[in-house]
């Protein structure tokens, strides 16, 4: 495993060992979690809109940043999902070979289902 993917692993079993302790009181990830899914999901749009922001102001200082928090987030988004990053670092090896232009745009089911839609218009 890629030295970068046992940061991530490592920060995920950090998480769940918050989760599983439940001490709001005391970090960050047990309090965001005992606010829920959403609020969970909630914090993670945010991160992501902050990243991007810095990313579109050309700030590269503040994009690294914020990207580590947005990783930091997902993570926490993971854990509450049940999600392992065993589960994504797959999926990514599944869809290595479909990553360009043409085949995400005939497979837009992500785009469809956050909508609640078959159609786009």
């Amino acid at each position: 495993m890629h030295p970068a993917a046992l940061i991530v692993d490592r920060l995920w079993h950090l998480v769940e060992q918050r989760r599983r302790s439940g001490d709001a009181d005391v970090n960050h990830s047990s309090r965001l979690m005992a606010r829920g899914t959403a609020k969970v999901a909630q914090k993670l749009g945010e991160e992501a809109v902050e990243c991007v922001i810095e990313a579109a102001l050309g700030n590269r200082e503040a994009t690294v940043l914020e990207s580590a928090d947005l990783l930091y987030h997902l993570v926490i988004v993971w854990v509450e999902a049940g999600i392992q990053p065993e589960e994504v670092w797959a999926e990514l090896v599944r869809s290595e070979g479909v990553i360009g232009v043409a085949e995400k745009a005939a497979n837009p089911r992500g785009l469809f289902r956050a909508a609640g839609t078959t159609k786009l218009f």
